[in-house]
């Protein structure tokens, strides 16, 4: 994953209709266009949340939905046209981000950082995009993943740091972040 280039950073969002799987849209949404727009050279980077109009999704006050906010940085030699054009119909309100909206994230302090670079985070937190999407495709197709066995993955991600239960009951009184 590169670091993004925030100049060249857009937002689009795919709807998450009510009861439908989230990894189920990972993996047959998220997952094909991103890497339709890797394999065609179009982004460099890219990072997905789930949010609705409360949390950024630029919609109306009466729409309900959450959505898959999947924010990318376009490589330099690419069109905005381009990158528009390659987006399927269910990829909606896309847009444009300016800088001023991506040089910093909310409770990140850049300056701990070595390079003080926010790019820096926003590469780690597009790896963490990516981590997830291997988790869910090392699985079967069509198969429905208990959250026994999503959250199993994520207490070895956890555990890495002293964060996970088993991890933080060792430590106890030793425990310093």
């Amino acid at each position: 994953m590169e670091k993004p280039n925030l100049e060249k950073m857009w937002d689009t969002f795919i709807e998450i209709e009510p009861q439908t799987s989230l990894q189920q849209i990972i993996r047959t949404k998220i997952y094909p266009l991103i890497s339709g727009l890797k394999n065609k050279g179009i982004i460099s980077w890219y990072f997905f949340l789930i949010h609705d109009r409360n949390s950024g999704v630029p919609t109306t006050k009466d729409d309900n939905n959450a959505y898959f906010h999947i924010r990318v940085s376009l490589r330099n030699n690419v069109e905005p046209k381009d990158f528009s054009e390659s987006l399927p119909s269910d990829c909606v309100m896309t847009r444009k981000i300016e800088r001023k909206w991506v040089e910093s994230i909310p409770s990140l302090d850049k300056s701990l950082m070595k390079n003080e670079e926010i790019e820096e985070a926003w590469k780690i937190m597009g790896e963490q995009s990516e981590w997830i999407i291997n988790m869910l495709n090392i699985h079967k197709e069509n198969v429905e993943m208990p959250i026994e066995q999503i959250t199993q993955f994520m207490h070895y991600y956890l555990n890495m740091l002293g964060l996970g239960g088993q991890a933080i009951l060792l430590l106890g009184p030793f425990f310093r972040f």
